[in-house]
């Protein structure tokens, strides 16, 4: 891949962090370093200069668009409806790793004799996609780590607290389509 390409990929990487805020400062400092000298090998030596250059622009970036933001933005009513969910005893998971970490907080509950209801998780490239297309993809598992499907009443549930939310969603090959800009304020 050449150079110039494989930088415009670590920068949107970069940019999709830094508009998530799923990261601390340390984190994101590290992630973009190991971005950096594992894509960009030839620039591995200015890794920290770059880190830190790009996180500052894509902050400057997000500070200026937040501006235009509503006072009240897409991200404001997810949280609003994942502290209801989380309320209605399904663990909300907000930039899981993956479905075993997933599986892992729900082996942890049962094992505490305290089971939820369910545990609704996505990814940090989930929420990247919901920065830029609108649309974040959540999986619904039950409590044991069966699928939400159709006509579930932990289905509806949420679904009807996303909508509550002024948040369209809908089932849609086993994850539920939350129509949602994920505009994240820095903090």
């Amino acid at each position: 891949m050449p150079e110039s390409l494989a930088e415009g990929h670590v920068r949107e990487f970069v940019r999709s962090c830094v508009r998530a805020g799923l990261l601390s400062d340390r984190e994101l400092y590290d992630e973009v370093v190991l971005a950096v000298t594992t894509e960009l090998p030839a620039r591995a030596g200015d890794a920290d200069a770059l880190a830190r250059a790009w996180v500052e622009e894509f902050r400057a970036e997000l500070a200026a668009d937040q501006a235009g933001w509503p006072a009240e933005t897409d991200y404001d009513r997810l949280q609003a409806a994942f502290a209801e969910i989380a309320a209605a005893g399904v663990v909300v998971l907000q930039g899981c790793e993956d479905h075993w970490a997933a599986k892992a907080v729900l082996d942890r509950r049962a094992a505490a004799g305290d089971p939820p209801r369910g545990v609704a998780w996505f990814t940090a490239p989930d929420v990247w996609h919901a920065v830029d297309e609108g649309m974040l993809e959540v999986n619904l598992w039950h409590g044991s780590t069966a699928n939400a499907a159709p006509g579930d009443p932990l289905l509806g549930d949420v679904l009807a607290i996303l909508e509550q939310h002024g948040l369209p969603a809908h089932f849609d090959e086993g994850r539920i389509e939350v129509g949602a800009h994920w505009q994240r304020r820095l903090s």
